[in-house]
């Protein structure tokens, strides 16, 4: 694969990442979907490996540079990570005089209401295929419960989550 094909897809792969797994559709579609340069499990590899180490979520693009054109596409796939930040240098200065203004406001919600839907739009079909069994059900909705009506830190989500999933598979409920 072209390095600046890879390039321009890793990028708008961070561009739609919203400090998420946001990404990840577009990754799959464009380099495993459309490109055959990567398979699912090379994806998975990936975002685990991501995963497991300190830094942003996006770390995984690196390692799918990697294992697309080996060192030239992990450096290629780190410099898609960076590019966005460096964008912000340019549009803190031309609009922190601005800022103050209804255009600006106006474009900050069109924004975060795109950023929602794009939210909605993966989560959806992820929820479909994970809330597959009552136990998982009861999970996600506790959750949600959780972190609507409380304001504890997601430590306590995650740690419940992980005791109830663990109960629901010893008692055969997962």
């Amino acid at each position: 694969m072209n390095l600046l094909i890879l390039y321009l897809v890793l990028c708008k792969a961070m561009l739609t990442s919203f400090s998420g797994p946001t990404s990840l559709p577009v990754v799959q579609q464009d380099l495993v979907a459309h490109y055959h340069v990567i398979t699912d499990q090379q994806l998975e590899a990936a975002v685990a490996a991501g995963r497991a180490t300190p830094g942003p979520f996006g770390l995984y693009l690196v390692g799918i540079g990697y294992f697309i054109a080996g060192v030239p596409g992990a450096l290629i796939g780190l410099l898609a990570l960076i590019t966005p930040a460096f964008f912000i240098i340019p549009m803190i200065r031309y609009l922190g005089h601005r800022i103050d203004t209804p255009r600006v406001h106006s474009a900050i919600k069109c924004l975060t209401l795109a950023a929602a839907g794009l939210l909605i739009s993966t989560t959806a079909p992820l929820a479909a295929d994970s809330l597959t069994t009552p136990v998982f059900i009861l999970i996600a909705s506790g959750t949600f419960a959780f972190l609507v009506f409380t304001q504890k830190p997601t430590f306590w989500v995650i740690l419940g989550a992980a005791v109830f999933g663990l109960l629901g598979g010893l008692l055969g409920g997962a």
